[in-house]
């Protein structure tokens, strides 16, 4: 059993990798401001005794209750989605530097292994294809997505730098798009968009000419990924991702055939800086940590779907 720390434990990928180290035996510290993420999405771990949430913003503060050992640190405190972003600026600037720089103050005075959770992001529009860890990427650092992009690709060199200058023992993911339950109706990603519309029986917004292609990766699988790498002592980067790739208009007809909605699809303006491929080469997670998805997109639609029908059902 370890003692772990998930910082943005209460959002969507942070409160599925606390259900999975709860289940696996672990103790787990969950922090989160509860900006993005919400009490909801660990409503049902709270009272277990190997869980606790303590409310704090990462960027200010890290402290822990109690002397007790810590192994391991996970560090997924941040806004991801692009409306989140966008609305938060200088919060996600600042999760990803000063944030970033405290969590792996704890790991070092903990000794403990540190789990970056940075993003397929960092590649921006690629110019390689599928992308490759040693890809250096084409992002623009100064255009509508920097805020993220540029917290993340910080966040990895202070990373490394922790790791080279004080032997931090650490594993950097880069995640690429996830989906699943726990995803927030309005929080501008093309699944919950999608899903949310053809429950509705709005018009699908697909965006350009929806020739845009996204690797999607249902939620089980990434936390999969994710605690593969925790659990080795692989430094990386490493993708951890789907590499089945789909344009946003077959996406879009796709969801439009699962939910049987008769929705239509409607096309608006590409918005500024939206890269125009994704998709990871996962050989390297495949041969160092035995991982790759198992469960693919109709059947992670589906559930998806039931979590959402089931929420809105409730509003």
């Amino acid at each position: 059993m370890s003692r772990v720390v998930v910082a943005g434990g209460a959002g969507f990928l942070g409160s599925h990798l606390c259900d999975r180290l709860v289940e696996r035996g672990d103790t787990v510290v969950c922090l989160d401001d509860l900006s993005t993420g919400t009490r909801e999405n660990v409503a049902h771990l709270q009272g277990h005794d190997r869980f606790s949430l303590v409310v704090t913003d990462v960027s200010e503060k890290v402290e822990l209750e109690g002397a007790s050992k810590v192994d391991a640190v996970c560090n997924l405190a941040s806004p991801a989605s692009p409306s989140a972003y966008a609305a938060r600026p200088f919060d996600t600037l600042a999760v990803g530097s000063e944030g970033t720089r405290r969590l792996l103050e704890l790991a070092r005075a903990h000794g403990a292994r540190f789990l970056m959770a940075s993003t397929s992001e960092v590649y921006g529009d690629p110019e390689v294809h599928p992308q490759v860890e040693s890809y250096r990427g084409n992002v623009d650092p100064t255009g509508p997505r920097s805020v993220y992009d540029e917290a993340k690709r910080f966040a990895e060199a202070l990373t490394m730098a922790m790791h080279r200058t004080h032997g931090v023992n650490v594993g950097i993911a880069r995640i690429f798009n996830t989906y699943g339950p726990r995803l927030s109706p309005g929080d501008g990603r093309v699944v919950s968009n999608f899903i949310v519309q053809a429950l509705r029986g709005e018009p699908l917004t697909v965006y350009g000419d929806g020739s845009q292609t996204r690797s999607l990766c249902f939620v089980d699988d990434e936390i999969a990924g994710l605690l593969a790498l925790l659990d080795s002592s692989i430094v990386g980067p490493v993708n951890i991702g789907n590499p089945d790739e789909r344009s946003m208009l077959d996406l879009a007809h796709f969801v439009l055939d699962v939910t049987g909605s008769p929705s239509d699809i409607a096309f608006e303006p590409l918005p500024t800086d939206d890269p125009t491929r994704r998709c990871p080469d996962i050989t390297l997670a495949r041969k160092e940590l035995g991982w790759e998805p198992k469960i693919d997109l109709r059947e992670g639609l589906e559930r998806t779907i039931d979590y959402f029908a089931h929420t809105m059902r409730g509003q």
